[in-house]
């Protein structure tokens, strides 16, 4: 894997890629979580990344994509998105977002939905307004003051066990969660843009419909929100497929990457032979 750099207005997104290897006419691009970092995909990156072209990013403002001008909001960060691949001469991605990458992996729909060649979202929720309450809309827009209070070796604690069940995803989450150590206005800046950008989004009322086949995965121990609830009404309303990771959290690809990596090769191959 290699890092390359993306320059933008409000600063430089660090994303990685095998280039030229694996199958030059599908594209698997991984989008982490809140917080979390490309790290995030290591287990999918080791699987895939000699059968596919693959390409995983640190978010604007998230890791390496520090120092970053704030002034931005999720459409911003699909549009990036879309001048990265463009830069890499992908044409139809297979995005693959985790929480808050499902969001910008929608948002991308959104925008340019004739690029897409397929979507999963991994313990993500849909976008449309209609999913949430008022009252979750207030609680997204206030969250800063809640991670600059609360006490860092706590929230570490927290943060590590609130989002994955096995000891692998836990030390993983520690990790990412310790590049923010020492500064910790940093990180609750990170999670207050970006829960008051995707209730901005919301509020937008746009449809976010998915062009393209799609699937959802999400942890049955997804404690994360209302993580469960808005999969079980997205698949209803939708009708896009969804599979339930037994025992994982809300980083199933962390708690069981096995399982998640046959669903995304499975995916990825039904696209391949027509079958989705």
């Amino acid at each position: 894997m290699e890092e390359r750099l993306y320059d933008t207005r409000c600063g430089t997104i660090h994303y990685w890629t095998n280039a030229a290897k694996g199958n030059p006419e599908t594209a698997l691009v991984f989008l982490p979580g809140l917080t979390a970092d490309h790290r995030l995909f290591d287990k999918q990156i080791v699987y895939f990344k000699d059968r596919y072209r693959v390409l995983v990013w640190d978010a604007p403002e998230h890791a390496a994509s520090w120092p970053f001008d704030p002034a931005f909001d999720l459409a911003d960060k699909a549009r990036w998105l879309y001048g990265i691949l463009q830069q890499e001469g992908i044409c139809a991605p297979v995005i693959i977002g985790q929480s808050m990458g499902g969001y910008v992996g929608q948002m991308a729909a959104q925008l340019f939905p004739e690029k897409l060649k397929g979507f999963i979202a991994v313990d993500s929720a849909p976008l449309q307004r209609e999913y949430v309450t008022s009252a979750e809309l207030w609680l997204l827009k206030r969250m800063e003051p809640v991670y600059r209070c609360y006490p860092w070796k706590a929230l570490l604690r927290s943060g590590t066990r609130g989002v994955a069940a096995s000891e692998y995803g836990r030390g993983l989450m520690r990790e990412m969660m310790k590049v923010y150590d020492g500064d910790q206005a940093r990180y609750a800046w990170i999670s207050g843009h970006g829960f008051r950008m995707l209730a901005e989004a919301m509020e937008a009322r746009l449809p976010y419909r998915i062009p393209c086949p799609a699937l959802l995965i999400c942890g049955e121990k997804d404690h994360a929100g209302s993580c469960i609830r808005y999969n079980r009404a997205w698949h209803r309303k939708t009708g896009i497929p969804i599979e339930w990771i037994r025992g994982a959290g809300h980083n199933s690809n962390t708690d069981a990457p096995e399982q998640v990596n046959r669903l995304i090769e499975n995916f990825v191959i039904s696209l391949q032979t027509g079958g989705v």
